[in-house]
């Protein structure tokens, strides 16, 4: 029988149902509706091309599409176990959740995690622990050609959007950081009265596409970056290189996100797909780069200025540093952000296998400072997957002076990791600009959340390093953390990964350095 007699057969079986019930009684339509539209639906699927299991299967072949969209929280909610969830597992959702509401974290009965699988990694305990300090620890970036130092939270709110984030999400970013004295990053999206309303410190952050401070064709426009850089809330601001989830393409925010406003804010047209470009138009060699950071510091009347990336070529990290040497100037902060972070959505082949992961970053940059003597003047700040003490004490063993947090502050403010960011249908209003989906955040409520889980993770990474014998996060040394490198094997990170010692690169750079330093020329971006 072919399709067309089986299609005829089908809709004429769901007429004469439907007429049969009308007849009969108006209450068997009840019945008699849902069958018509099921052969309708029947005879659809017959028809169509695009889909071979519809048409082989009509009607039921419906279930496996339904099935496959709420596959992630069948998984989430039913299937992965508490510490095997991606990116972030139950257990750090539910510690960063706790923290956010202000009700107890901690969990009895001991650890489920295998402490002897490879990969495992630890903090050493001392014998002679420490009390917690009580005063927190700040970071104070600004080099020497620095006229306004800021002192840096040891956490703060890592770089999103306005547009990426809905208006709710950013105020009741910038609100917690304004109660909690930490910063936050605007991302590239520019500059907002959102962002500025609530009154946290800002590190104003510049992407490619030059947003909120752009000239008509898209380049960068020193007048009004100036003006904006001059608010008192601006205080630092950033050159951003690439970023964790997808280093080197652009940003790319949706049409469908373009409202007025973000237009607005972004100077740029309504309701068509922004494209940032992968690459920047005020440099093309390290030297221009060191220089045009060291402009940006200008303009911004001597506050301090840096850049953020995810690091690729050591030896073009190695250029940059040779660069900021030659010119006798050097940005105040470095941002390293891992390939393992990133709020944005990107090309799963990008954000699988480009870009190299936090720890390897970290350990370069600072390896590359401390051996061309840079590092006592350059703060480094870490992103990637920070959510809780613990992250925060490794990254600052592995050499990072602060951390920021991207995810764990969604967390915060209501995200549930349903991964739809890109979509604009945020079932939380974290991430959308419907404004029906956005009000559900509640700004006052999740402010108060952002506030707590900051202080809470500081105070839990203060209290990690106490039971470690340091007051200080600079008296953190490779040697106190540990990783299980097969399941009779740990080592520390001081016995894993070479540690320069200052200038060690300038005076006799060690074989393992030698061919990339060699290579890093400050005036080109060698391959």
């Amino acid at each position: 029988m072919t399709r067309i007699a089986i299609v005829v057969l089908t809709l004429g079986a769901g007429v004469l149902a439907f007429l049969a019930a009308a007849w009969i009684s108006p209450w068997w339509l009840l019945v008699a509706v849902p069958v018509m539209l099921l052969a309708l639906l029947g005879a659809w699927d017959l028809l169509q091309r695009r889909h071979s299991v519809l048409r082989n299967y009509p009607v039921l072949g419906h279930a496996r599409f339904l099935l496959e969209r709420i596959r992630p929280e069948l998984q989430q909610y039913f299937i992965e176990r508490n510490y095997d969830g991606r990116p972030f597992d139950r257990d750090v959702r539910s510690i960063v959740y706790e923290r956010a509401k202000g009700t107890d974290a901690e969990e009895p009965y001991g650890t489920e995690r295998d402490v002897y699988e490879p990969g495992y990694e630890f903090l050493v305990p001392s014998m002679a622990p420490r009390p917690v300090p009580k005063e927190r620890p700040r970071v104070r970036i600004g080099g020497p050609d620095c006229a306004r130092p800021y002192d840096m939270a040891l956490l703060n709110v890592s770089a999103m959007s306005f547009g990426s984030l809905s208006a709710n999400a950013v105020l009741a970013l910038n609100g917690g950081a304004a109660a909690g004295g930490f910063a936050q990053d605007t991302g590239e999206g520019g500059l907002s009265e959102y962002h500025l309303r609530p009154g946290g410190d800002l590190v104003w952050e510049i992407g490619t596409g030059y947003f909120g401070c752009r000239t008509r064709d898209g380049d960068f426009d020193p007048a009004e970056f100036s003006d904006k850089a001059a608010h008192d809330h601006v205080k630092c601001v950033s050159l951003k290189l690439s970023q964790g989830a997808k280093p080197g393409i652009g940003g790319v925010l949706p049409g469908a996100k373009v409202n007025a406003e973000i237009a607005r804010v972004r100077e740029v047209p309504q309701g068509r797909t922004v494209v940032s470009p992968p690459y920047h138009r005020v440099f093309s060699t390290p030297r221009e780069l060191v220089r045009f950071i060291a402009r940006m510091r200008e303009l911004s009347g001597g506050k301090p200025a840096g850049f953020k990336l995810c690091v690729g070529s050591r030896r073009q990290f190695l250029a940059v540093c040779k660069a900021m040497l030659e010119e006798g100037t050097a940005p105040d902060f470095i941002v390293v952000d891992g390939a393992e972070g990133g709020t944005g959505a990107a090309p799963l082949e990008f954000a699988d296998h480009v870009g190299t992961p936090l720890t390897e970053g970290l350990l370069t940059v600072h390896n590359a400072l401390v051996g061309t003597g840079l590092r006592d003047r350059i703060r480094i700040g870490a992103s990637g997957k920070i959510a809780t003490g613990t992250d925060l004490v490794k990254r600052m063993v592995q050499g990072a002076d602060y951390g920021n947090a991207a995810r764990a502050m969604m967390f915060a403010v209501g995200c549930i990791q349903a991964q739809r960011c890109h979509t604009n249908t945020c079932p939380t209003g974290v991430t959308t600009q419907d404004p029906r989906r956005a009000r559900a955040l509640d700004v006052r409520d999740k402010t108060a959340r952002v506030q707590r889980l900051q202080e809470a993770t500081v105070a839990s990474a203060l209290q990690i390093m106490a039971a470690m014998g340091v007051t200080d996060p600079a008296q953190l040394r490779p040697h106190m953390l540990r990783r299980r490198v097969d399941p009779f094997t740990e080592c520390s990170y001081e016995e894993l990964y070479e540690w320069l010692e200052p200038g060690q690169l300038l005076a006799e750079p060690p074989a393992s350095w030698v061919t990339d330093w060699k290579a890093a020329d400050p005036d080109r971006f060698t391959v």
